[in-house]
């Protein structure tokens, strides 16, 4: 009888990228409770002490999949504030970019922004990521204020929808009707501003 062929051993040149990518996977696909450093080598196929050369501990990987997936949304955004538009139509395709990253990275958008990361004040790294998606949208629209206002509107939404608190379509049509809900809301928003 013949052996059953044995799973490829890791020799990629970049250990962190495919653990932080491991991880990603885990999260997306089995959520928060099971992404653990074993489960990330074991994922990459690499030893279980593989992980430790680049995370000394569990936050660590937290903080670096938050930190990646707001560069992530802050280069985004700022693509769909590139586009020549009126500033209405930046703050409807801001929202929508917004909505779509929460849709295509639910799990990361809430560690993002959740309580995950149990000491999210020792990790600078982490409130800059943070900070610079509001700097983002308000220098896209020309003002601060505005731009913080259209950030917590389309993450309040997000989130609410996210968790089904709030029905916006998806829970009979499914999460990718929610960035054009959310461009229709800001659309209303932004005309009632003008009245």
């Amino acid at each position: 009888m013949k052996a059953a062929p044995k799973s490829k051993a890791y020799h990629h040149g970049d250990l962190r990228k495919a653990l932080r990518d491991a991880a990603l996977a885990i999260l997306e696909e089995d959520g928060l409770a099971e992404l653990s450093l074993r489960a990330v080598a074991r994922r990459a196929g690499v030893s279980h002490a593989a992980p430790y050369r680049h995370y000394p501990n569990h936050e660590a990987l937290l903080v670096e999949l938050a930190v990646e997936g707001f560069l992530e949304l802050r280069a985004e955004i700022a693509a769909a504030a590139a586009a020549p538009s009126q500033k209405s139509d930046r703050i409807t395709g801001i929202g929508g970019t917004y909505m779509r990253f929460a849709v295509r990275r639910p799990a990361l958008a809430k560690l993002m922004f959740g309580p995950q990361i149990p000491n999210r004040d020792r990790h600078a790294e982490l409130s800059d990521a943070a900070e610079a998606i509001g700097v983002e949208i308000g220098t896209a629209l020309d003002d601060q204020i505005l731009g913080l206002a259209v950030w917590a509107a389309v993450h309040g939404l997000a989130m609410l929808a996210l968790d089904n608190v709030i029905d916006l379509g998806q829970r009979h049509a499914g999460l990718n009707v929610l960035p054009s809900r959310a461009e229709i809301l800001l659309r209303s928003l932004v005309a009632t501003r003008r009245e």
